[in-house]
């Protein structure tokens, strides 16, 4: 049984925001630290990776979206990926890292003290690009954890970017935000499990860490996207117009 779980997920190659969410002392102290996916997809995947996996094993990692379709336009499995970074990030990685991406689970279960078994995912326990949202219908959220055991009584998902918590059938559901991609706010956003929940936030100097990801990165289009994503230029609203459609509705409020 762990006592505390630090959950960070949606990383996306961002070196400065990782940095500042290990350097947290809860996260220092943490039993375990959780990847929910979407790690590497970014300016800075291989230096990200490189980190992580000095940590050794305090730290699960769970495969995102972004993850696999990385790995898959190096293995030639596929032509192109739609995030315009992503074909790039993917020629940073050496074959260890390809090794390691590889190799990751979708899903993992731990035991958590205060909160049970609990599973964690990227985007569903079915799917790594389903979208579900904080106000997503009952109905949807019965038809996204069927097939879940019923000793699973808290899930943990990443993907959307945004932080929250609910309840849903009597599952506690939440998602971390993104440490280096957030939506609506800026900063390095993260949570804390056990024995109950905590959503964070970690503050750190976006105008540097913009200076250090454009001069570290080769990416030609760094300047506009450290720009765009480390500043949060995206609000929540936008990405609740935008994810809505891929939740079943038919319109967002």
């Amino acid at each position: 049984m762990l006592n505390r779980v630090a959950v960070l997920s949606d990383i996306h190659g961002v070196l400065p925001a990782l940095e500042a969410v290990l350097a947290e002392p809860d996260v220092s102290a943490a039993d375990r630290i959780v990847l929910t996916g979407d790690i590497t997809a970014g300016p800075q995947p291989a230096q990200v990776l490189d980190l992580l996996t000095s940590l050794g094993d305090r730290v699960a990692w769970i495969s995102g979206n972004a993850d696999r379709e990385l790995l898959e336009y190096r293995r030639g499995q596929r032509d192109s990926i739609p995030d315009p970074i992503a074909p790039w990030a993917a020629e940073q990685l050496r074959e260890d890292h390809l090794e390691l991406l590889g190799g990751l689970p979708r899903s993992l279960s731990l035991p958590v003290r205060g909160l049970g078994k609990v599973l964690f995912c990227h985007a569903t326990p079915r799917d790594d690009e389903e979208v579900v949202l904080v106000d997503s219908s009952l109905d949807r959220w019965a038809e996204v954890f069927s097939g879940l055991d019923a000793d699973v009584r808290t899930v943990v998902c990443g993907h959307t970017h945004m932080p929250f918590v609910r309840l849903a059938h009597g599952r506690l559901v939440i998602n971390p935000g993104s440490v280096g991609m957030p939506y609506g706010r800026s900063g390095a956003h993260w949570a804390m499990l056990g024995p109950g929940t905590e959503l964070r936030h970690t503050d750190f100097d976006i105008e540097v860490a913009v200076a250090q990801v454009t001069r570290d990165s080769s990416y030609p289009d760094i300047a506009e996207w450290t720009d765009y994503f480390l500043h949060a230029r995206a609000t929540d609203t936008d990405a609740l117009a935008a994810f809505g459609p891929r939740d079943g509705r038919r319109h967002t409020e």
